[in-house]
């Protein structure tokens, strides 16, 4: 990752009385609104429960003919409250073929130079372990017997061996030991002594001692040999040398990396003496290394820090030796965010965003770029984010996630600037329902004239019930990041409130990415300020298009987009209710409970916050309070590390203590990723609703 620094707020439930905590339980959820559904009633929209019979591809591995694709399947396990995965393939005349049976999860398919075998993950034997499939014959075997999860498999040119990372615990700290314990006394678990920087993350909880090193197997079983050592991770992709006597790896050696943790390099390891070569040594973060397939340069992805809140991704080449690095895409003002070479050494393939959009272009080392492919994304499934994915056959056929707003990731092949979609795996799915058709607009903020780009999705039957004469109630919806970016991507949120009968609209306000890092960096250590006015300009824009109740405007948003959300109550009246999610409410607090806080102090603010309270406290919701009279629900996962839930609870007690209709959704066991549980995204989504339905009468 880097698609330059994000606010990695984001690298995504109401019972009986609204009181201080609010339990959630199947028997008790709120089911999706009626009061704004649409008065086309034979409509067969989507419902909350159609989400556990969605599926989206990604994995994506093609072969070097470019007429097979193998991609993980993913669906939404009801009995597990999950989402799975098995293996699949798909050819260039559409047939489908399981590759895996389904019974287990299987990921990171990785097929061998030759083809004739495909490596990947599974968790068969109860834990993820290495397995390799021989295609030929269709037997299967199980190559490792780990005690801690594999990643990142990589095979070498001559197929005989796979490099892969792996954790390597430590001995935990300890700096007491209790005297006069007897012998089977029940004591207390004992303390837990920390003293890293870095000691928890969202959705992993406390870290464990120990680092992510590399390993090599021999792809016939047996032993694997640890390569790297030391008190440094390597969790990114690995490159062998062409002659498979070099691994080339980025890592953060800084001694202190947990202060600068972004600034990686690249470095080359000789597999049988184990000597390490650095090969770049700026400022910032160095990662992805390929090397090409002629064995001379390596190309890689990176930027000089400033320590902003955003830079610009850029494609980087050197020789294998480390010379003669030169930078590539200098007149590109977007983000690179993966790249993968061509088969001629003369050019690299590279995925980026632009203006809410994915494309894949041709890059060569001298010379103009173009488009290969374009329409990747669907990756998201919750939220309309520009997640997406591709790879790129010996004879330059792309294979890639394809996605449109009405249907996750699908896999779709480009070859010469033809495109053919090969799955349709929601047909079955969503064939038959209405969804809501998106349309993009653009209006000018009145802040400075900047134009602002948006989506709006219009609730089944609009039309019609347009022409006679009806208005619908407006949801503003605030991406997180901050600098991320929506785009015209299916979202299962955004699809069930229009199914609910609300006009949905979605903005890229500046902050957001793939606008050039100008647009991106307006909000440096200045989040949020005139982001507000973009969106006001935005719901605006709405209003004077379309048939909009503005006695019915709601506005929510998840993370960065909650921090919006708070913001938007403290400065304007005009929504009738809000739902903040998972948000920042207090700067001062946020960076000294946060599980990122160096990563955040040194990115987005100047100083610290004890040595620049007053400008903390100017840019955090809670110095609005006291302005807010819009009726407010807060909803945040119990386990969330990145926003924690104490900046839930402060600006859902002050709202209490100024009796305003107030909320607190609390999700057990959640991390800041709400919707890795399918029903967790179903219990947001009628939330949210439910809360809005409450005040669409007047007066109530």
């Amino acid at each position: 990752m880097n698609k330059g620094i994000y606010l990695v707020l984001m690298l995504t439930p109401m019972a009986a009385a609204i009181t201080s905590t609010m339990a959630l339980a199947d028997n008790s959820a709120p089911k999706l609104s009626s009061k704004a559904s649409t008065s086309s009633s034979a409509i067969n929209s989507l419902q909350l429960e159609d989400i556990f019979t969605l599926e989206y591809a990604s994995n994506l591995e093609i072969n070097n003919d470019g007429d097979e694709v193998y991609f993980v399947r993913n669906f939404m396990d009801i009995q597990s409250d999950k989402k799975l995965g098995n293996i699949w393939k798909v050819d260039k005349k559409k047939r489908l073929t399981p590759v895996t049976n389904g019974l287990h999860v299987d990921f990171s398919p990785t097929l061998s130079p030759d083809n004739s075998k495909l490596a990947y993950i599974s968790t068969a034997s109860g834990s993820p372990q290495i397995h390799i499939k021989w295609l030929e014959s269709g037997e299967v075997g199980q190559m490792s017997h780990f005690s801690q999860s594999p990643g990142n498999l990589t095979w070498s040119p001559d197929g005989k061996s796979i490099a892969f990372t792996k954790f390597v615990p430590s001995k935990p700290k300890s700096v007491v030991s209790l005297p006069g314990k007897p012998q089977n006394a029940e004591w207390a678990k004992p303390a837990v002594f920390i003293d890293d920087m870095y000691y928890r993350f969202d959705g992993a909880g406390f870290t464990k001692p120990g680092n992510s090193h590399i390993f090599i197997m021999s792809a016939d079983g047996g032993a694997a040999r640890q390569i790297t050592h030391g008190q440094f991770d390597h969790r990114s992709n690995i490159s062998w040398s062409k002659d498979g006597k070099q691994l080339i790896y980025s890592t953060n050696t800084r001694e202190d990396k947990e202060l600068e943790w972004t600034d990686s390099n690249i470095f080359s390891i000789d597999v049988q003496s184990q000597k390490v070569s650095q090969l770049t040594d700026r400022l910032g973060p160095d990662n992805a290394p390929n090397v090409s397939p002629n064995g001379k340069y390596i190309a890689y992805l990176g930027y000089d820090q400033h320590h902003m809140n955003y830079e610009n991704t850029m494609i980087y080449v050197m020789d294998i030796d480390g010379s003669n690095k030169r930078a590539i895409t200098t007149d590109l003002d977007r983000s690179i965010n993966s790249i993968q070479w061509a088969d001629n050494s003369k050019a690299v393939y590279m995925s980026y965003h632009d203006k809410g959009e994915t494309y894949v272009a041709y890059q060569p080392l001298s010379g103009k770029r173009k488009i290969v492919a374009q329409n990747l994304g669907g990756l998201a499934f919750g939220r309309p984010y520009t997640g997406s994915e591709f790879d790129v056959a010996e004879n330059g056929t792309i294979a890639f996630t394809y996605s449109n707003p009405q249907r996750p990731a699908d896999i779709a092949i480009s070859r010469k600037g033809n495109t053919q979609q090969l799955t349709d795996l929601n047909s079955d799915a969503l064939d038959y329902k209405t969804l809501a058709n998106i349309k993009e607009i653009n209006v000018k903020s009145t802040y400075d004239g900047r134009n602002i780009q948006a989506w709006v999705a219009y609730p089944p039957g609009y039309e019609a019930d347009k022409k006679a004469g009806k208005t619908f109630p407006l949801i503003l919806e605030i991406h997180g990041g901050p600098v991320t970016n929506y785009g015209p991507h299916f979202s299962a949120e955004v699809q069930l409130m229009a199914a609910s009968g609300y006009v949905v609209v979605y903005a890229n306000p500046r902050g957001s990415d793939s606008y050039g890092k100008e647009f991106a960096q307006t909000i440096h250590n200045n989040y949020p300020s005139q982001d507000y006015d973009d969106l006001m300009s935005v719901v605006d824009g709405v209003i004077a298009q379309d048939a909009i109740n503005e006695d019915a405007l709601f506005v929510t948003g998840g993370s960065g987009g909650g921090v919006l959300t708070a913001w938007i109550v403290g400065h304007t009246d005009r929504f009738k209710a809000a739902v903040v999610a998972k948000p920042v409410i207090n700067w001062f607090s946020f960076v000294l409970t946060t599980d990122i806080y160096p990563f955040v102090v040194k990115n987005w603010f100047e100083k610290m916050p004890w040595e620049d309270t007053e400008h903390y406290m100017k840019l955090s919701p809670i110095s609005y309070v006291g302005n807010v009279t819009t009726p407010t629900m807060l909803l945040t996962g119990e386990a969330d590390q990145r926003t924690p839930i104490a900046e839930t609870e402060q600006f859902y007690q002050a709202l209490k203590l100024r009796n305003i209709d107030t909320a607190m959704v609390r999700i057990p066991d959640a991390p800041h990723g709400i919707y890795k549980r399918p029903s967790n995204l179903m219990s947001k989504v009628a939330h949210i609703l439910w809360w809005f339905d409450q005040y669409q009468q007047p007066n109530n």
